[in-house]
């Protein structure tokens, strides 16, 4: 009998982490759910394995390399790696925006990714049919005002996937980037402004349909079960209402 294929999800506490860790799980991958926050992967670790599905929580913080190197010991193989953690601080100009910011999302959205993907790497290929997906968003592929450093961080991590993607062809594991648009999830909006709700609200107001964290785990999960040959290489996802990172359609 075939072992269950194994898949690692990062910040898997929350939105499209959880949602992902969800429909992997449904799919038939035994979840590995990492995350900093111990209480929220355990949570969801329960309910997933109450549910009937393979799930193990393991708190990590991605941009601590020792230890992501030792939960990398953990794998002699690895069918799915989606890095997913990551996230936004701020919306201030780039004259006026704080450094510290800018570092705190380059930490967690690139050298994070990096991190986690050179230390599973090797289990990926060992597995003879990795998976690597990136979570980036179309900020990597556009900017816009009041964006400057979550939009660098994310051309970041865009270019790290199409660089590893270049680097690593002819072995057995894809690279695979999901762009998402707006995704009005319960916490993104609301860590970029530091805990203002009525600012994080303001993100979606007059919006017809954002996309849900449910909509980007179902795009995550069809690309990952494409066949083997298939390779995705960029995917965007947006709502209907939204056409660009400008160009929002509200009813107000």
């Amino acid at each position: 009998m075939a072992a269950t294929p194994i898949a690692v999800v990062t910040g898997a506490s929350s939105g499209i982490g959880a949602a992902t860790a969800r429909t992997l799980a449904a799919a038939g991958f035994r979840v590995v759910l990492t995350a900093r926050r111990k209480d929220r992967v355990e949570a969801l670790a329960a309910e997933l394995t109450e549910a009937g599905h393979q799930a193990t929580a393991y708190p990590l913080d991605v941009t601590d390399r020792a230890a992501v190197d030792e939960f990398a010991t953990a794998f002699r193989s690895l069918a799915v790696l989606v890095n997913n953690a990551g996230g936004a601080l701020g919306a201030d100009p780039v004259a006026t925006g704080d450094p510290a910011d800018w570092r705190q999302m380059y930490e967690t959205n690139v050298i994070g990714t990096l991190n986690v993907t050179q230390a599973l790497l090797p289990a990926l290929t060992a597995s003879g049919d990795g998976t690597i997906v990136i979570l980036s968003s179309t900020a990597a592929l556009s900017a816009y005002e009041g964006g400057g450093g979550y939009v660098a961080a994310k051309h970041g991590e865009h270019v790290l996937a199409e660089t590893l993607r270049l680097e690593i062809v002819g072995t057995p594991v894809r690279v695979i980037e999901v762009a998402p648009g707006m995704v009005r999830t319960e916490e993104f909006a609301t860590t970029r402004f530091r805990g203002d709700t009525e600012k994080a609200a303001k993100v979606y107001a007059g919006v017809d349909a954002p996309l849900t964290a449910e909509d980007v785990a179902d795009t995550i999960g069809w690309a990952v079960t494409r066949p083997s040959h298939v390779n995705i290489d960029l995917l965007v996802v947006r709502p209907r209402a939204q056409a660009s990172n400008t160009k929002v359609h509200r009813t107000l």
